[in-house]
């Protein structure tokens, strides 16, 4: 896989999962024609052959072709009980571990079953689980044939969602006219608006991340903190520095006392001050290990750079370990910027171990020249948000790692 395409796919995997900006919902009415056996086809039930609950019946279909409408119909047979809670939560289940065929049939014995306990997250799923078994074409067929009542702001959403995620921009731009300019009585969260601005940085029209934002402005919705983030990383990816201070200041003026909150503004901070972020860079590529591959912007990396500083502010510490493998996995040369970035979250979580692991890589580096300057500055950066413990703990971890910084300037 080319790194570009690589780092698109670490993009919508993170930020759709850590953040879930599409809401994580379950089922929804599914019309027969999209029956999701007629998918791949049907066929006969693997015999169980350990804990014999009937989500560990499903969960041993290994084969998509196999059917969990047959396990849960021989299951209600034997004489058991479905709840509807139940076969959320098995789908839920599936859809996390991206067997999205065995969570359409199971979504679509709810609707059959328990039609009257439908939610709007249950239509908003089954639109989500449509466009990965069928395609966008049968999703969008099943959203307009809904009832105008399940017609919500979930639904919506969703379809923006199916959109975005495999950038089809001008049906997405389409459908989010439909949403802003409705006269509908339907209100509309951050998240609807998050789908359309991570789209535009999927596909590089990041310059278009603020006219949402004035969207919401004008209607008076609310920003969360994956707003702020896009909005801050479309103006780092286009070296609008002074604008991406405007906003943090914004943010601190307006924010509460949420630790996640704090923990990204003092890291973005950090971030910019440490990184010198310059306008000069916008267009310069980084180099890649690989003739093959298609050398990479900084202003690309920047974004990529936000996602981490994103789940840090979230404590995601997972997805900060498996962005910064992904990108070590790359064959792209790391800037200085890519390794302040992750030393500066781990620090900021408070894992010194990692931190210290990553100052080795970077000073092993063959292709990246460790600089102790900038090391400095990240000290220094840390300091000037009144984090003195956590600078305290990397100038000792600096100096185990034998890096001076007597000569450095910051």
């Amino acid at each position: 896989m080319a790194t570009r395409s690589l780092l698109h796919s670490i993009r919508g995997r993170l930020t759709n999962g850590g953040s879930n900006l599409i809401r994580n919902a379950e089922s929804s009415r599914f019309y027969k024609p999209y029956s999701a056996d007629a998918a791949i086809g049907s066929s006969p039930v693997e015999e169980p052959d350990e804990k014999d609950d009937l989500k560990s019946r499903i969960f041993r279909l290994r084969l998509p072709k196999r059917s969990a409408t047959t396990v849960l119909e021989k299951w209600v047979g034997e004489g058991n009980q479905i709840t509807v809670n139940e076969l959320r939560d098995i789908s839920r289940e599936l859809r996390r571990t991206r067997r999205y065929k065995h969570a359409l049939e199971v979504t679509e014995y709810l609707v059959q079953h328990e039609e009257s306990n439908i939610s709007d997250a249950d239509y908003a799923s089954r639109i989500d689980l449509i466009s990965k078994v069928f395609g966008i074409d049968a999703a969008e067929r099943y959203f307009e044939g809904l009832q105008l009542a399940s017609k919500t702001s979930e639904t919506y959403t969703s379809l923006l969602h199916a959109y975005a995620a495999s950038k089809q921009t001008e049906r997405a731009e389409a459908l989010f006219k439909r949403i802003t300019e409705s006269d509908s009585l339907l209100t509309f969260g951050a998240i609807t608006y998050n789908e359309m601005m991570t789209l535009y940085m999927s596909v590089g029209e990041v310059e278009k991340v603020t006219e949402v934002i004035q969207v919401m402005k004008r209607k008076k919705v609310s920003l969360d903190i994956f707003t702020y983030n896009l909005w801050l990383s479309s103006c780092a990816a286009t070296f609008k520095i002074d604008e991406l201070k405007k906003i943090l200041e914004g943010m601190r003026r307006d924010g509460g006392s949420d630790e996640g909150w704090s923990r990204y503004i003092d890291l973005t901070s950090i971030y910019i001050d440490s990184s010198r972020l310059s306008n000069a860079e916008s267009s310069l590529p980084v180099e890649s290990e690989s003739e093959s591959e298609k050398a990479i912007t900084q202003r690309e990396w920047v974004t990529y750079d936000f996602l981490m500083i994103l789940h840090t502010g979230l404590g995601n510490k997972d997805m900060v370990d498996q962005i910064w493998k992904s990108l070590r996995n790359t064959n792209q040369k790391l800037s200085s910027r890519s390794y302040i970035c992750v030393i500066s979250s781990y620090l900021m979580l408070g894992h010194l171990r990692e931190a210290g692991e990553v100052v080795d890589q970077w000073k092993e580096s063959k292709t990246t020249e460790f600089d102790a300057s900038a090391c400095l500055r990240v000290l220094n950066a840390f300091r000037d948000v009144g984090l003195e413990e956590k600078a305290s703990d990397f100038h000792l971890l600096l100096v185990q790692k034998k890096c001076s910084l007597d000569n450095e300037v910051s």
